[in-house]
């Protein structure tokens, strides 16, 4: 018999589904009345429910619920037993789940939980994290946002399909895709859309950087919203570019300065961009070192075969790309970097500010009436 902490997932519906619906993310099978199991484990030493245990016994008034909620319902209600006895049900921001109430604050603070502990499991990436490359989803499935056409944005999580995961500034994120696969597979009412963008607030704040405010509200949408290439920054530009990749997102100058400051984190590969190296010496922590060492370091240009960067002339093991040069070359600009390199909480709290402002873009909150207050989550590992 089953452990008393297995569960059967049973779907419940009232008419005929078609297959030939385009389903909301890739590698999903329709689910029968089957236990729903993640790809890997967390841990080996976690309980779970596999095909070759006996379904727990069910009850009669798991039953009799059941019935009264799949006329209630309708196709597309799904219906959780643990130990044969009803357990409520929740309407998701993914849309794959109608039930009795939304999930709250608490749920979602279960879902950061997960997100948190797997970046403090998981150390088989760059410089032992996995947060800078969650932290450039979270932008990348963000930044692509058109105000003046209003498409693009967080809303619909289109990097999913091939036409947005193939685009040359997205080369690598698979690897954050996958980290967050199976977080998905515990908590299946979350939108990718939510998922991806909380995934970015918790890394930040597990990064030792702000508490970034959330909300939920986004939804997974079909490859037809596939956004077109060329919508995120190219690194080997300059002033002029940087304006208009970000004034078209809606941000000013001073944003664009302090989103920038995200190049603490993480580094480029020769495989991806074609550029290599680290910003800063520090590229698992959220810091104003970016900005110290634009202002602090000697750049020349690096001797090697690859596309034009910068490297330290000090150490010669760190990089800056023309995009980040611009921001000590361009007057206004460089104001910006010279406040945040002396203050680092001003640097924080407009970090914060325009992560928020980021993340929510393109997303229309009132117009589906998920727009809640935000929240602010707290670290497992505080």
């Amino acid at each position: 018999m089953a452990a008393p902490s297995a569960r059967c997932l049973l779907r419940l519906t009232t008419r005929p589904v078609s297959t030939s619906l385009t389903t909301p993310f890739r590698g999903v099978a329709l689910r029968n009345t089957r236990s729903t199991l993640p790809a890997k484990p967390f841990k080996s030493t976690f309980r779970r429910t596999y095909a070759t245990e006996p379904p727990p016994k069910a009850s009669r008034t798991g039953l009799y619920v059941a019935l009264t909620l799949a006329l209630a319902g309708g196709a597309g209600t799904y219906f959780y037993l643990n130990n044969g006895s009803p357990a409520n049900l929740k309407e998701g921001s993914s849309g794959e789940t109608k039930g009795i109430f939304t999930p709250t604050k608490e749920d979602y603070q279960k879902v950061y939980n997960a997100i948190a502990k797997r970046l403090e499991d998981l150390d088989d990436y760059d410089d032992g994290s996995y947060g800078p490359v969650i932290v450039r989803l979270a932008w990348h499935c963000s930044g692509t946002y058109d105000a003046e056409t209003k498409t693009g944005g967080s809303n619909g999580a289109t990097m999913r399909f091939d036409p947005e995961a193939d685009h040359g500034a997205n080369a690598g994120l698979k690897a954050a895709r996958d980290f967050l696969e199976p977080v998905k597979v515990q908590f299946p009412w979350i939108s990718y859309s939510d998922l991806w963008t909380l995934a970015g607030a918790t890394a930040i704040q597990e990064m030792q950087g702000p508490a970034i405010p959330w909300r939920p509200g986004r939804s997974d949408r079909t490859i037809a919203f596939c956004t077109p290439d060329g919508r995120l920054p190219d690194g080997a530009k300059g002033q002029d570019h940087l304006r208009a990749i970000f004034h078209r997102m809606g941000f000013d100058d001073r944003e664009i300065v302090a989103l920038s400051g995200a190049h603490a984190l993480g580094r480029c590969h020769t495989d991806r961009s074609g550029f290599d190296g680290p910003w800063s010496f520090s590229p698992t922590i959220v810091s104003n070192d970016y900005f110290r060492l634009l202002l602090s370091e000697k750049w020349g240009f690096r001797k090697w075969d690859g596309p034009k960067q910068y490297q330290d002339q000090g150490s010669k093991s760190l990089m800056m790309l023309p995009t980040d040069m611009a921001l000590v070359k361009d007057p206004v600009f460089l104001s910006h970097v010279k406040r945040y390199a002396n203050d680092s909480e001003a640097f924080f709290a407009e970090f914060r500010d325009v992560i928020v402002k980021l993340l929510e873009l393109g997303v229309p909150f009132e117009e589906n009436g998920k727009g809640g207050e935000r929240m602010v989550f707290t670290s497992p590992n505080a």
